[in-house]
């Protein structure tokens, strides 16, 4: 049985926990806060034994095994290392760090304890997800690929109120792109492999508000990658509510998907076979519309979690973090990949946008 214990109490790791009772060979221990009642309270209403109140404390625990770390991004970094040193397998939510470099830190550092270090993206672990992979093949060439995802913040509101909150403040790694636009990112990563080339471009908050936020900060942004015979756009926003669906266009059809952090639709729109008195090829005008049944979970967490479990379990067992499987899906170095990639993207697109963090010096 992997020890579980977790970082925060937020609504995130309500959710890491409501998917733990659904998932087998895991147990909660109990919860980090720098308030006692707090981490008090919250490990008890989830049926831990363990409040921490410090870093080192759960770090140097011998009733934890694993640590889901669901802080602020940029708190990540630290709290991973410490964990690692401690012995701690770690499974962090997304993204996994401030930048690409930091994530390499981990990751050697986790490489060299011969623990386990995942970072918690749902999608790449959602066998929904999984399948709209699979239907690419049904496209023929594909073209083109545009991924959305833009929801209105109440922690704009925040800000406009003149107060500061985590999700748009530079010192805490966030913005559009970290927060909601990796949902994107990671999943063009995953789909296709690292472009050749990117531009990207963002509406900033409005200038008066940079004493908040330490900086200028994405509202919401635009990816451009290129590949050798293709190109994705990936649009994301927090300042705004995106009502459209993604989707990936080959020359045979369109798969449109609703929902691409957790799919909850998806659909092939295909161009229909005519046959003419001496060949058969496609309409360019008539198509057909084929409904793609996707898998369905309450709470998606439940599968990286699972993944998580599974390459404790085997490197516990004694298999190298090198061949240890992570799900149906990959083994835990691909996904270790699909991570370094996408915050490289990332790193690059910020750059672009001109929003820096502390973490970049």
């Amino acid at each position: 049985m992997i020890r579980l214990a977790t970082i925060g109490t937020s609504s995130i790791t309500e959710n890491l926990l409501m998917a733990l009772a659904q998932v087998d060979g895991v147990e909660f221990v109990g919860t980090l806060s720098r308030d006692a009642e707090r981490a008090a309270a919250f490990t008890a209403k989830h049926r831990g034994t363990c409040p921490f109140t410090s870093l080192d404390e759960l770090a140097a625990s011998d009733e934890v095994d694993a640590v889901y770390i669901g802080s602020p991004n940029a708190l990540h970094h630290h709290q991973a290392l410490a964990c690692i040193a401690g012995g701690k397998h770690v499974l962090v939510e997304k993204p996994f760090c401030a930048n690409e470099r930091q994530v390499r830190e981990v990751l050697e550092a986790a490489g060299r304890a011969g623990v386990v270090a995942l970072e918690a993206m749902r999608p790449l672990h959602d066998p929904a997800f999984h399948a709209l992979k699979n239907a690419l093949d049904e496209l023929g060439t594909i073209r083109r690929a545009t991924l959305r995802f833009g929801k209105y913040s109440s922690r704009y509101d925040e800000v406009l109120a003149g107060r500061r909150t985590n999700i748009f403040d530079c010192s805490m790694a966030s913005g559009s792109l970290m927060d909601i636009g990796i949902y994107t990112v990671e999943p063009l990563i995953e789909l296709f492999g690292a472009p050749i080339s990117a531009c990207a471009a963002a509406s900033l908050l409005d200038e008066q508000t940079r004493g908040l936020t330490g900086g200028p900060i994405d509202g919401a942004g635009v990816i451009v990658a290129s590949y050798p015979n293709m190109i994705a756009t990936l649009h994301h926003s927090k300042i705004t509510n995106d009502c459209s669906p993604s989707q990936i266009e080959g020359e045979l059809g369109t798969l449109v998907i609703e929902g691409i952090s957790a799919p909850e639709r998806a659909y092939l729109e295909m161009r229909v076979i005519k046959a003419a008195a001496d060949t058969v090829g496609y309409s360019s005008a008539q198509t057909s519309t084929r409904e793609i049944e996707l898998p369905h979970a309450d709470n998606t967490m439940i599968y990286e979690l699972a993944d998580f479990i599974e390459a404790v379990g085997a490197t516990q067992a004694g298999t190298p973090l090198t061949e240890a499987p992570c799900g149906p899906f990959g083994m835990l170095a691909h996904f270790h990949e699909v991570t370094l990639a996408s915050l490289a993207l990332m790193d690059g697109a910020r750059r672009t946008m001109g929003v820096a963090f502390p973490a970049d010096e």
